[in-house]
């Protein structure tokens, strides 16, 4: 095995010191349960390695937690869900900085098993969740977008920060994205002041316009439950909400809706650029904010992976980010993962050396699903072996 000094063993590898930046194995395993796993395994089979574990996310589902991995203060407050009923979200501080999860509030895991509303659910609750980061005196907050039930625009959440959005009765317009296509008037006077002073970073890994072929609704619909006669409607309603906006924001609306990261989980993120944010690509974000920098400078050794890597992973997905780090400070990086559709070039390409799923150790998905922790140990040993001893 290589000393502590990062001595190359036979393979001609640093491995001394191990960096964990993997992502969660969505349905399976956090973040937090996949380092916990791969350092186990690391261990069995080269006991005196030192491993450093930093739990990573590109914005959706699993920032928050992330975050407290990395150091943060976990938040809870009372919010409301997607469809209106309340629930305890969360949001992570530190210092100045607050890392705020829309689906916390607003996510597809919000809604009871095999229901969908994709013309009424709303991303109210997120715009609580940034008032409640405000209210704890946050004056950066790093906004991770994904996993929504939702496709609003961000109405919703902007309603929440003080926002009206009224029919031609001047009475408010109904949740969700269904209900903008009543929309007469956006008045934005009563946003929330302090937004002004505020470092808004919009984190997302995906760069789709709010409408139109790649937009909000064509794209990510579907998943929500929207059927073809619903994509048609809510891309139709959120055309005429951004017009609408247009009143109050002049030709900047129309900008926003065509920018990278407007149709990002529901067209929240169009909300979110309303509001003044800036967006970076989401695992960019997260690795600076969760301190992988420093953290690589102690690595001579980077695992990264999530459930599936295939062609979405190298379009802002967390390993592709982490794989991209780590290769321009010259780290080699292994990968791990349940399924593995990637050729070896394309894994080159992305600065990923070799990738280990977990089906080459048991070919049945399900049982891949089910045992996954016991699994990825045994792939983290073969690992070890690999270049470890």
């Amino acid at each position: 095995m290589a000393d502590a000094a990062g001595t190359a063993n036979r393979a001609g590898v640093r491995t001394a010191r191990v960096l964990i930046a993997a992502d969660k194995f969505k349905g399976s395993l956090t973040a937090v349960e996949v380092a916990e796993r791969v350092t186990a395994g690391l261990l069995k089979a080269a006991p005196g390695v030192e491993v450093e574990s930093l739990p990573v996310a590109d914005g959706g589902d699993g920032t928050v937690d992330a975050a407290v991995a990395a150091g943060f203060e976990r938040r809870e407050v009372r919010v409301a869900g997607p469809l209106g009923h309340e629930v305890t979200a969360a949001f992570a501080l530190r210092g100045g900085t607050a890392v705020v999860e829309m689906a916390e509030a607003s996510g597809l895991q919000r809604l009871p098993a095999g229901v969908f509303a994709p013309l009424t659910a709303s991303t109210y609750g997120s715009g609580e969740l940034l008032r409640a980061a405000l209210d704890a005196g946050a004056r950066t907050i790093v906004f991770g977008v994904g996993g929504s039930a939702t496709t609003d625009g961000g109405a919703g959440m902007l309603s929440a920060l003080g926002a009206r959005f009224l029919d031609a009765d001047g009475e408010p317009v109904p949740p969700g994205g269904g209900g903008l296509d009543g929309l007469a008037t956006a008045d934005l006077s009563g946003l929330d002041s302090r937004l002004v002073d505020v470092d808004l970073v919009l984190a997302s890994d995906v760069d789709n316009p709010l409408t139109g072929p790649k937009g909000a609704p064509a794209v990510y619909g579907p998943q929500k439950g929207a059927s073809p006669d619903d994509v048609a409607a809510l891309d139709e309603a959120l055309a005429h909400y951004a017009k609408v906006l247009e009143t109050a924001l002049g030709a900047k609306a129309a900008e926003y809706a065509a920018a990278p990261g407007a149709g990002a989980a529901g067209g929240i993120g169009y909300g979110a650029l309303v509001l003044g944010a800036r967006f970076r690509p989401g695992i960019e974000v997260m690795l600076d904010v969760l301190g992988f920098a420093p953290a690589l400078d102690r690595a001579t050794l980077v695992i990264t992976g999530e459930g599936s890597l295939d062609e979405q992973t190298l379009h802002g997905k967390a390993p592709a980010g982490v794989a991209a780090a780590a290769r321009a400070q010259g780290r080699e990086v292994i990968a791990v993962c349940g399924r593995l559709a990637l050729r070896p070039e394309a894994l080159g390409r992305a600065g990923i050396r070799r990738a280990y799923p977990l089906t080459e150790i048991e070919p049945d998905i399900a049982k891949c699903v089910a045992d996954a922790g016991p699994l990825l140990e045994r792939v983290a040993e073969n690992i070890g072996r690999d270049f470890l001893v």
